[in-house]
């Protein structure tokens, strides 16, 4: 990024138009979730930031491009997809007039939105491939990656059942119990804390992910680790379902991931609290599950073993990220 800005960061943070903060908004809020789904948002946010702006000058352009990254990376920084999209909006914003800037920023979003749409397609048929007609899965949370697999191993004729764990706080359990309702698979939601009653009755726990570090780690909704250790003892693989947009590209510099912590009131609201004597609540949205609980991580590259992702991290990021939505 040029070092020269002739408008301040307060004209350019001035300068995000209201369809970003929008965007941001619903992201934090969760109205706009799933990896993927996040991501997506994220890269059109910053096209239509691009495509409104006013600015007079590529130095001014690309100080509000960055002003509008800034406020959507701020909202959720345990989503590795969402850095990755911005980055991938900002590969080719350097040279040129800004109409040319312009151009490529659009260019950029319509090519990783596709990417997008084909990667979850590659990875479902990846993850089909591990279950067989008849098999019983176990869900946490609600990952669009996860549902991809079932959803091409019910298009090949294999018939699925599932325990659904409800998830808690957010109940996300219940959206994922819907869409495999609608596939045609047989679901049982269950409470989160009887997943180890019926692990022995479950071939494959299936869950997805927000981030993978580059030890084959898995950062991804809280009670996953707690899931991981029960199916390990089960003797139940669990299988992880990430798009390479969840690779965590920092971590391969020591980078520790940010686990997000959210608001209270999603756990209890404020009278019940004060009820009960106030005590403090906590409200982690992740949790890490070391990679000697997992068994494989598919995506739209191939399946691999945990401790090898570092080579498919390399191989896409090289050996560290930059920030280009960071300061000038």
């Amino acid at each position: 990024m040029s070092d020269s800005d002739p408008r301040t960061d307060a004209a350019a943070d001035g300068a995000v138009v209201e369809a970003v903060h929008r965007t941001a908004e619903d992201i934090g809020s969760m109205e706009i979730r799933g990896a993927a789904t996040i991501a997506d948002a994220a890269a059109r946010a910053l096209g239509t930031q691009a495509a409104e702006s006013e600015a007079d000058s590529p130095d001014a352009f690309r100080a509000e491009l960055r002003a509008a990254a800034r406020v959507l990376h701020d909202t959720r920084p345990t989503a590795v997809s969402l850095p990755n999209a911005l980055r991938y909006v900002f590969r080719d914003v350097e040279g040129g007039n800004v109409e040319r800037l312009r151009a490529s920023v659009r260019a950029s979003v319509s090519e990783f939105c596709d990417r997008l749409d084909t990667a979850q397609n590659d990875l479902g048929r990846v993850g089909a491939n591990r279950l067989r007609d008849g098999d019983t899965i176990m869900t946490h949370c609600h990952s669009t990656d996860a549902l991809a697999c079932v959803e091409t191993a019910v298009e090949q004729g294999k018939s699925l059942s599932a325990f659904v764990k409800e998830t808690r706080p957010r109940n996300q359990g219940h959206i994922t119990a819907e869409a495999l309702a609608e596939m045609g698979v047989d679901v049982t939601l269950i409470v989160d804390s009887a997943a180890r009653r019926y692990l022995n009755d479950v071939d494959h726990v299936l869950v997805g992910a927000d981030s993978i570090a580059a030890d084959g780690s898995v950062i991804n909704k809280i009670g996953t680790s707690g899931l991981a250790v029960n199916a390990r003892d089960r003797g139940t693989p669990i299988v992880c379902a990430a798009q390479t947009i969840k690779l965590h590209p920092d971590t391969l510099t020591g980078h520790t991931v940010d686990i997000e912590m959210r608001d209270e009131r999603e756990v209890i609201d404020d009278e019940t609290a004060d009820g009960i004597g106030s005590p403090t609540v906590l409200n982690p949205a992740f949790d890490v599950t070391p990679p000697r609980y997992v068994d494989a991580i598919v995506t739209e590259r191939g399946q691999f073993p945990p401790e090898s992702i570092v080579t498919l991290m390399r191989e896409l990021f090289g050996e560290g990220t930059s920030e280009p939505w960071a300061e000038a």
